[in-house]
């Protein structure tokens, strides 16, 4: 256990009302696109003003790690309130969300955290820069809020598969046999010395014939969930994430994909001059479904396939 160590804190100014900060502070969800280093987070709600929340993230040199921690809301919304749980990477890890208005459109925002109960001492650095990553991530997207609103690009394309999860999983995990079964993938590299924990390079082609060569990394929930982002990026975005969701139902199964990917305007001219945010935005949602639907009915195909057979 750390001794030794102080809390330590920051408080910035933000340039957004405060429940806007709050809110941003209680979803975890958008921090897998706005945050560089967080592949995925996960919420449940454990009663009135406490949740759950576990994140996942990767570091340089392509760890994936992850903290799950208790936290309390307090009623008038200007304090949550965190401790790392023993399974977490940073067990024994506790601190405070502070959200203060200022007047109606600043807040000043402040994240302390204390690492004397940390169960490992070398997480110390590592709590630390999380904890710098999450304010930083906070603040800017709550004074980005309206330029985001129009970057973000967030859809799902579900579709019904009447047959088993663990069936429509297996084609949609086993990447590395993508070039083989998917026309639009001609190379994947693909290493997983961790079990569910994958990276690989991919070339692929959009409909419209464009080659794109990225890097991602992939998170494997056994026929549950698959998570993933992109950590090589193509030229004409600031962040992909997405996921394929399994949900079973009483009459087969809904497989559903999801992207997340955030524009980089000053990209914009790599799809032609005079390219505007709402042309990437068009152009980005039919290539990416269509790339991505063509993975779910092959899912479909295999699963339904084996359910007659």
């Amino acid at each position: 256990m750390v001794t030794s160590q102080a809390p330590v804190g920051e408080s910035v100014t933000v340039d957004a009302p405060a429940k806007v900060v709050l809110d941003l502070i209680a979803d975890p969800d958008p921090l897998h696109y706005l945050a560089p280093s967080v592949v995925y987070a996960e919420r449940q709600a454990d009663g009135e003003g406490k949740d759950t929340v576990t994140l996942w993230s990767v570091t340089e040199d392509e760890e994936v790690w992850s903290r799950t921690q208790h936290r309390v809301f307090e009623a008038d919304g200007s304090k949550v309130t965190f401790t790392d749980t023993k399974e977490s990477s940073l067990a024994g890890l506790t601190g405070t969300w502070t959200v203060r208005a200022l007047d109606g459109e600043r807040t000043e925002l402040s994240l302390t955290q204390d690492a004397s109960g940390l169960a490992d001492a070398g997480a110390a650095g590592r709590a630390e820069e999380a904890r710098q990553v999450l304010l930083a991530t906070v603040a800017d997207a709550a004074t980005r809020r309206q330029e985001l609103s129009d970057l973000v690009v967030d859809f799902r394309d579900p579709l019904f598969v009447g047959g088993a999860a663990e069936d429509a999983y297996q084609i949609l995990y086993e990447a590395d046999r993508w070039p083989e079964r998917l026309e639009h993938v001609s190379r994947i590299d693909l290493k997983e010395d961790v079990p569910n924990i994958q990276f690989f390079d991919m070339d692929t082609t959009t409909s419209d014939g464009k080659p794109h060569t990225t890097r991602s990394v992939r998170i494997c929930f056994p026929h549950r969930k698959i998570v993933y982002k992109q950590i090589g990026l193509p030229a004409l975005l600031d962040a992909h994430t997405g996921h394929w969701l399994f949900t079973p139902t009483r009459e087969g199964l809904i497989v559903e994909s999801r992207h997340v990917a955030v524009i980089k305007p000053s990209a914009l001219p790599v799809l032609g001059e005079g390219t505007t945010v709402e042309g990437a935005r068009r152009y980005l949602r039919r290539v990416l479904s269509t790339n991505s639907m063509t993975n779910l009915r092959l899912s479909k195909t295999y699963a339904e396939e084996r359910a007659r057979a």
